[in-house]
């Protein structure tokens, strides 16, 4: 596909009480800052960290494989900011974006500890599923989460989600292969 006919994400976009915009190099600072301050909040639902995994040079590298994606029409990262201050409140992606007869893309979330459980990522799940479905003309949208992780699924069904089935050792999270439950929204027709 010629580049100028892929679809690319505006800079930033409006939820309620968020926006979203791709990550930029001056977000290393408060990116790895709320990564630290919320690591043991996040490690049980996430891939290991590697080493290094919130030094500037791997924030470098992040963001360089995010423009890859983005080029290739694969992924949209989005960090979250609350709009009454700007401050950083996790991260939201599309990503596994397929084409063809599928038109379907997989998101994936967190929070940092801070701002957990008030309305954010909702608003900015929300906000993703408008672009995904108005702005890349998406048909289908999947996301997982574990089955201890009533939040995470809670949130998917409050944003219009159906579960539809079960993984076994799905993910390798924290370690270890993990099961998972599995969700799927269809565009509004």
């Amino acid at each position: 596909m010629l580049s100028f006919l892929k679809p690319r994400p505006p800079p930033r976009l409006l939820g309620r009480k968020v926006y979203l915009r791709p990550p930029r190099p001056h977000d290393h600072k408060p990116w790895a800052a709320l990564r630290l301050a919320s690591r043991d909040f996040l490690e049980p639902w996430e891939p290991t960290w590697p080493e290094g995994d919130l030094t500037r040079p791997a924030f470098r590298a992040r963001l360089a494989a995010y423009a890859r994606e983005m080029e290739l029409g694969e992924a949209y990262p989005f960090f979250i900011f609350r709009q009454e201050d700007d401050a950083l409140v996790g991260a939201v992606r599309l990503f596994h974006v397929r084409r063809g007869v599928a038109q379907t893309g997989t998101i994936g979330y967190w929070a940092g500890q801070p701002f957990a459980r008030q309305g954010y990522m909702r608003d900015a799940v929300e906000t993703l599923i408008r672009f995904a479905f108005q702005g890349l003309n998406l048909h289908r949208l999947e996301a997982a989460c574990m089955p201890e992780n009533d939040a995470s699924a809670n949130l998917l069904v409050k944003c219009g989600f159906l579960e539809e089935g079960y993984a076994r050792a799905y993910l390798k999270i924290n370690g270890d292969w993990r099961d998972h439950r599995l969700f799927g929204l269809i565009a509004p027709e």
